[in-house]
């Protein structure tokens, strides 16, 4: 019988895994652990994560806790109004949503949306970031309006994607949670956050990954 995965910095349904990694909660298979890299920072990091991602052996934000101390996971599709606004709010930091400002859910009006940097910051910020599925994310954004209502942060021009060769994407500038958290962080610390060596590791993630789903993919009748 397989055990339950249980970790502090994750807050949601119990899954249960065979051989599992007691660390990264990852089959021991497929362990994160050696990827792992250290990457200093300032800002808070709440990563919102639909259940649905939690399962997914090629979902990114594994190795974005690993990596980032200041990194929290909470796993969830719908929150109280209360329960969320405790998780948004820390005091003396500044609440930003990584999302850009799309029809379906508009940037709350007065706030420049892409605007924020290191230098325009006057307190630490405490960055939002919603792991999901396009339409599971728009979804999560409409029915909580404390997310809504938070100021955002727009990546304008967004990196080239490795994610591609191993998840599709509805929009051409969709990147990995990993990849647009680390591209935020540059916006908001500068020049001292040093995102290539976790970015270098994504890369070998994604080869893993890939690789893993080739022998799946040519698999068939002879």
């Amino acid at each position: 019988m397989g055990r339950a995965c249980d970790h502090p910095c994750v807050n949601g349904p119990q899954t249960f895994c065979r051989s599992a990694c007691a660390h990264c909660l990852r089959p021991q298979a497929s362990c994160l652990c050696a990827l792992a890299r250290p990457t200093a920072h300032r800002t808070e990091v709440l990563v919102l994560q639909h259940p649905q991602e939690q399962r997914q052996a090629k979902n990114s934000v594994a190795l974005l806790r690993l990596s980032l101390a200041n990194c929290e996971v909470v796993v969830g599709e719908r929150f109280s109004p209360g329960a969320l606004q405790v998780l948004l709010q820390r005091p003396g930091r500044d609440t930003r949503l990584l999302y850009p400002d799309v029809p379906a859910a508009p940037a709350p009006s007065g706030v420049g949306i892409g605007t924020v940097t290191a230098t325009t910051t006057a307190a630490p910020v405490r960055l939002v970031v919603l792991d999901a599925t396009w339409r599971k994310s728009l979804q999560m954004l409409l029915e909580h309006p404390n997310l809504a209502a938070l100021p955002r942060l727009s990546l304008d021009a967004p990196l080239p994607t490795r994610y591609r060769s191993i998840r599709a994407a509805r929009r051409h500038d969709q990147v990995s949670t990993l990849e647009a958290t680390v591209q935020a962080l540059a916006i908001l610390e500068g020049p001292s956050f040093d995102a290539a060596p976790l970015l270098d590791a994504f890369g070998h993630f994604v080869a893993g990954v890939a690789a893993r789903q080739r022998p799946k993919m040519s698999s068939g009748p002879a």
